[in-house]
């Protein structure tokens, strides 16, 4: 008998009949000998209709009264989910209890709408596992120091249920999603794209940070800190799959020492057309000017990616750096009314219309001219590269992002992850 935490997206909590499903597919497992706790999101578009609901009501920009609000509102998402599969387990034959994540408790910060996981308590749910009973947990949430319902951002009930599995120290945690696992790219822009058997935390956190949406990136950090290995597999296969063969399914996520490891050079092409480049001109070139710029964007909860300052000349440089394209006004409002007067530059230069593209790989430590390949790969494409940056497990480039799919098609075949 092993512990399993299994965790189901939206998609596949959508409507009762697929809550039933997955009380068919959890069920499956505890017949088999197992003890499972399950964490399911909100059913699909829930958490959206709830937030915009309070939209409706006020449109505006407002404080941490508002933002504790909209915890306690979009937390009731997962409630009703959490509460119909237990009741669709019970309906099973099995013994099932829901808890919210108070009811653990999963204990957070005060950051409402992204707040981080510092602890959590496992007596309750050990207690009940114990009992014989299925355990549901709600996921995307959790309670402050102040009893406040908090929650973790969006695709955060990937994060709850691999600190959950941390904290009762599970077998695995498996990932159950729209898709069948992680590829080597996105298969809508290259259709040879393959699925991996096997990544590890780096590969995947890389991938994670660089575009992939297969799985929250502070899930993939957790998993990685305690070593919990994660399985990604879809939950759209039929429920009543042979048990053995579901457990070997899909992308096992796991440490870089696993022996089954994939021994690819590049293990897969991440993009991201979500970015937007900002370009300071004429910036005076001494001791802390980094600071003061990146400071300030960093105070305002931005976060900054690729960064490149130029050589100096008569004193003077460039300084360019990446931030999410959903940031970019305020970035530069900021930084216009802030930083370029204490600079002594007016020169601020924007553009919205990049794309970033990288390869990711384990084996590119041990392995010279990978990002060679990548640049001449591209050049013979007509790609030009406006910005450059590197890892011991990635290379990312940022291109105009009309040629965003050429680039990862081209890659694709560059480093043979069609065959």
């Amino acid at each position: 008998m092993a512990l399993y935490v299994h965790k189901y997206g939206g998609t596949s909590m959508g409507s009762t009949e697929r809550i039933r499903n997955v009380a068919r597919r959890v069920a499956k497992w505890v017949r088999a000998g197992h003890q499972v706790v399950v964490v399911p999101s909100a059913m699909s578009g829930e958490t959206n209709r709830l937030l915009g609901l309070a939209k409706e009501i006020w449109p505006g920009k407002a404080g941490d009264a508002y933002h504790r609000e909209l915890d306690q509102l979009a937390a009731t998402g997962e409630q009703a989910s959490s509460a119909l599969l237990a009741i669709a387990l019970q309906a099973e034959g099995l013994q099932a209890v829901s808890f919210t994540g108070w009811q653990v408790p999963v204990r957070t910060d005060s950051s409402y709408t992204k707040a981080r996981i510092e602890s959590i308590d496992d007596q309750h749910v050990r207690a009940e596992l114990d009992a014989g009973k299925v355990v549901i947990v709600t996921g995307f949430q959790g309670i402050d120091a102040g009893n406040n319902i908090t929650t973790l951002g969006r695709g955060g009930s990937d994060t709850s249920a691999v600190a959950i599995a941390a904290a009762i120290r599970a077998h695995e945690c498996l990932i159950y999603t729209d898709v069948d696992g992680v590829y080597t790219t996105d298969p809508r822009v290259v259709p040879e794209a393959r699925r991996l058997n096997t990544l590890s935390f780096e590969e995947m956190l890389e991938m994670a940070s660089l575009g992939s949406k297969v799985l929250q990136i502070r899930s993939v950090e957790f998993a990685g800190k305690y070593k919990v290995p994660l399985r990604v597999l879809s939950s759209f296969t039929p429920w009543d799959i042979d048990i053995e063969e579901e457990a070997k399914s899909g992308t096992l996520i796991t440490l870089e020492e696993d022996e089954q490891m994939e021994k690819a050079i590049v293990s897969g092409i991440a993009f991201s057309r979500d970015e937007a480049k900002i370009s300071i001109l004429g910036v005076p070139d001494h001791p802390g000017v980094a600071y003061r710029i990146l400071g300030a964007v960093a105070d305002a909860r931005v976060d900054v990616d690729v960064i490149i300052q130029n050589v100096s000349k008569d004193g003077k440089t460039d300084f360019s750096f990446t931030v999410p394209r959903a940031d970019l006004e305020r970035a530069s409002l900021l930084l216009r009314d802030k930083v370029l007067p204490e600079l002594g530059t007016d020169q601020l230069v924007t553009d919205a219309k990049i794309a970033k593209v990288s390869i990711v790989g384990i084996g590119m430590r041990s392995q010279v001219g990978v990002a060679s390949t990548m640049f001449r790969t591209l050049s013979e494409e007509g790609i030009n590269i406006k910005m450059i940056s590197t890892s011991e497990i990635k290379t990312s480039v940022v291109i105009d992002e009309k040629y965003v799919e050429l680039a990862v098609r081209a890659l694709h075949r560059a480093f043979g992850l069609d065959q």
